[in-house]
Parts: structure tokens; sequence; C-alpha cells
């Protein structure tokens, strides 16, 4: 009796350790991809400022969708343009597509799931305008279908997508900015993500409001 309550402890003590190693290798995986993508996708980000700087400066806003844990992001991209990000300023013009359940609901039931975010772009986008674009496929119907009614306004698109950019790398002018997390596990892609929200974040304020005095 004692030898088995010995090796059943042995067997809790081993599964704990293999847990907390499983849990690490999130952590490091996670910093892998972000290190491999810095350089990959510094550029397409500076791009993307370039243009959300220029359509808060002349009087435009910014547009965000995505699905699931991308509608989260347009939504954290949303309230941080809006509120703040880390410094005090004036809100800058943004709306998640993804966050009023009656005009989705009533899009959804009386049309089409796919069409849930074009018809408000043709209702509330203007040229001048920016769509965020998310999708970690770039496969998901409803975002290329909003990337179409954009580029019908004369709106300028940054797509964040994932793996090769699936259809949606496809349906980009060349003066939208598209950046791809080079991975192909969703998880990792939406990580990465978030770090790209942050960096629009940070360099919008830094280019409207100067550096930061330390």
């Amino acid at each position: 009796m004692k030898g088995s309550a010995q090796q059943g402890h042995l067997l809790v003590l081993s599964s704990r350790t293999m847990l907390e190693q499983r849990i690490q290798q999130q952590f490091f995986d996670s910093a892998d991809l972000k290190y491999a993508a810095a350089e990959v996708l510094s550029k397409p980000i500076a791009d993307a400022v370039e243009a959300v700087v220029d359509c808060i400066t002349s009087g435009g806003k910014v547009l965000a969708c995505g699905n699931g844990g991308s509608a989260a992001d347009a939504q954290h991209f949303a309230a941080e343009f809006i509120g703040r990000f880390e410094r005090e300023r004036p809100g800058l013009a943004a709306i998640a597509l993804t966050v009023d359940s009656s005009i989705l609901t009533a899009i959804g039931n009386d049309y089409a799931f796919d069409v849930v975010y074009s018809k408000q772009v043709q209702a509330l986008g203007a040229p001048g305008d920016l769509l965020l674009a998310i999708t970690t496929s770039g496969n998901s119907a409803n975002v290329l279908a909003a990337v179409e009614a954009a580029h019908a306004k004369d709106m300028t698109v940054i797509a964040l997508t994932g793996r090769n950019g699936g259809k949606l790398q496809g349906s980009l002018r060349d003066t939208d900015v598209m950046i791809c997390v080079p991975h192909e596990r969703t998880a990792r892609i939406q990580e990465v993500h978030l770090l790209v929200l942050h960096c629009l974040c940070d360099a919008v304020d830094q280019q409207l409001l100067g550096e930061q005095e330390t």
C-alpha cells in the first residue's frame, strides 16, 4: 500500500511537471514567433501607421471588423483609439463593426451573415476612411465582403491576417496594406495581431504627439 501511494505521488508530480513544461512551451513558441515576425512585419506596420495617420488627420475614421477573437481585437483597437493607449490625447475616430447585436442579428437574419460588415461599411464608410480587416485565415467571407465594400467607397484597407494571406491577399489594391503573420496556428497569429495593434496605437500617438518625454 505504501509503495502504491508513493508511486501515485510520483505520477502526480510527473504530471504537474509536464503541465508546467507545456505552459512554458506556449510562452517560448509565442516569443519565438514574435522575434521572427519583427523584421518581416516592421515595414508593413509602418506603412499601416502612415495610412492611419493620413486618414485621421484628414478627418477620416477607422472601421474595424473580424470574427471571434478577431472581433475582440477590433473592439480592443477601437477602445484604445477612442479612449487612449498609453498617453493622454483627444479621442481618435474609430468604430468596431462587431459590437451592435441588433445590427448584426438584423442583417444576419434578413440577409446573410456574410454581409454583416459590408452593409455597415456601405452605411458608415466614406472616401478617405480606413477599414481594418482582421482575419487569421484571410478567408472570412464577411471580412472579404467588407473589403469589397470599402473599395467601392474609396477607402484604404489594412488587412491583418496570417498563414499565406488566404483569399484576402488577392482582394487588396496597391494602396492597401497587408500585415500577414508568418505562422499557421491561429492562437500564435492572434497573439502577434494584438502586438501589431499595440504597435499601431503607439506609433500613431508618436506621429501625432511627438516623442514622449522621459
